[in-house]
């Protein structure tokens, strides 16, 4: 299988850049071809503005989405863009490697997010009508794939529970999963999440090694988050809200979660 590893940490030497290692090194070894999309090795753009186009008129009033769409449609996006994309049509599986700075994403990977995601090729796709809204949340170009989040963070797990300060990881994290690789169609598998990660010595770095190779050999065994799929019924179309005998009486991200 052919596995896509984005991977966003600025020092190669970090617990990321060990975990980066392991992770290429244990997919090659089961057979699987990885390729790596080291955001700051490669300098990566992380603004997106009117440069990445290549034909724009100039002067003219800069629309992100519409210029976004008539780019891809027309062949005219910038050459790092299309990489990235075909990177991810040429992929079975997506890992999204990160620290969890502010409680998202980086800078460049949300970057990297906001270019290559371009209108046609991540949004804006299929019917939209009032039996049918886009293919969206469980369909879309991406649909078929697997995807995971690989997340580092400074903080307890605790801080993380159902009642911790920083709030339950699982909403932290559902705007990435739910948003960002569900919206489009990838199948999302359970995070992987390391916490403590200035508590990391040579023990319980092999501890999180056995775990996190655990997690990569079982790539394509572990049962995907149950996100509800937007146009299977669950929700009233063109309103996009659950009918009232879907989760009745929940409300927030957890009733999205089938």
């Amino acid at each position: 299988m052919n596995v896509l590893l984005v991977y966003a940490h600025p020092e190669p030497k970090s617990l990321n850049g060990s975990l980066k290692e392991f992770a290429v090194k244990r997919l090659e070894e089961a057979g699987h071809s990885v390729q790596v999309s080291d955001l700051y090795a490669m300098h990566w753009k992380a603004v997106l503005d009117a440069h990445d186009s290549l034909d724009r008129p100039a002067g003219e009033r800069f629309d992100p989405s519409a210029e976004s769409r008539r780019a891809f449609a027309s062949g005219q996006q910038s050459s790092d863009i299309v990489l990235e994309q075909d990177k991810l049509r040429w992929a079975d599986a997506v890992i999204l490697q990160f620290p969890l700075w502010w409680f998202s994403l980086p800078a460049i990977l949300k970057g990297w997010v906001e270019r290559v995601y371009a209108y046609g090729f991540a949004y804006g796709v299929g019917e939209h009508s009032d039996a049918h809204w886009g293919d969206r949340y469980g369909e879309g170009t991406l649909a078929g794939k697997r995807a995971m989040l690989v997340v580092t963070t400074g903080g307890w797990e605790s801080h993380y529970s159902l009642r911790g300060i920083n709030g339950p990881m699982d909403d932290v994290l559902f705007p990435i999963q739910h948003g960002i690789l569900y919206y489009p169609g990838f199948d999302v598998l359970p995070p992987f999440v390391i916490h403590r990660t200035d508590r990391v010595d040579d023990a319980r770095f092999s501890t999180i090694c056995d775990a996190f190779g655990q997690r990569l050999d079982d790539l394509w065994k572990t049962p995907p988050i149950p996100f509800r799929p937007q146009n299977a019924g669950a929700y009233i179309i063109p309103q996009l809200t659950l009918r009232p005998d879907i989760a009745p009486g929940q409300v927030g991200f957890a009733a999205h979660i089938a």
